[in-house]
């Protein structure tokens, strides 16, 4: 869940093979299975974001059913998220920033704090109380930007992330892959996000792969600019 906001860099060539590639997984979900066809990220290889993203926003979160339908039960979540330029003038996330947001408005004051691999952009540890630490890596990421009938674009990113739990006891392990599509919707960006939480390597589960699916509707609401940055 930390990574929930939290993928090959750039346009190019391979740009519609890689729209292809995740529009037929998203048809798919949430009969996904693995091995995901998503490239390992190198260590210092960021997710890429359009350039509509820049800036800071609120985000909304609703859980839905599979079918698109707001779920009542759930409450919608709340948070921060910050998109911003790289040394190399790339647009990426905050990565310590949006973790921090979320994890804050899932867990409270059970988060501690998060930590931002200097050396490797796709590791994070989460302090958690209880002496607890989540690690954090993206194993996996698939992007594309695609253009719609509507003369707009969206923006397709799909990640599958390793979790490892250190605390009292042996660590536990977790794999959730994520695939997002992103699309502008007037001044906000709107987003349909589809999930799916795999056993752990090596271990057998009864549940059901529809049992550890999850969807979610966003919303980001552009946040006024602070004059003093």
């Amino acid at each position: 869940m930390l990574l929930q906001l939290l993928m090959v860099m750039g346009a190019d060539a391979a740009e519609p093979a890689q729209a292809s590639l995740l529009e037929q997984r998203a048809m798919e979900w949430p009969e996904w299975s693995l091995p995901a066809p998503l490239p390992r990220p190198r260590a210092r290889q960021d997710l890429i974001y359009p350039d509509w993203f820049e800036g800071d926003w609120q985000v909304q979160s609703d859980t839905l059913d599979r079918d698109g339908s707001r779920l009542e039960n759930e409450s919608t979540l709340l948070h921060k998220a910050r998109f911003q330029r790289n040394q190399a003038g790339q647009l990426v996330g905050d990565r310590a920033f949006n973790a921090t947001a979320i994890g804050k408005a899932l867990l409270g004051d059970k988060l501690l704090s998060v930590e931002q691999d200097p050396e490797r952009v796709n590791r994070q540890l989460a302090r958690l109380s209880g002496d607890v630490l989540l690690e954090t890596s993206v194993i996996g990421r698939r992007q594309a930007v695609v253009s719609t009938d509507r003369g707009r674009e969206e923006f397709l990113s799909d990640e599958l992330v390793l979790q490892i739990l250190h605390g009292p006891g042996a660590p536990r392990l977790s794999r959730i892959e994520t695939l997002t599509r992103y699309e502008q919707c007037g001044a906000e960006i709107c987003a349909d996000q589809l999930q799916v939480s795999y056993k752990a390597p090596g271990l057998q589960t009864d549940q059901t792969l529809a049992g550890r699916s999850s969807r979610f509707r966003l919303v980001l609401t552009r946040l006024p600019q602070d004059p003093a940055v």
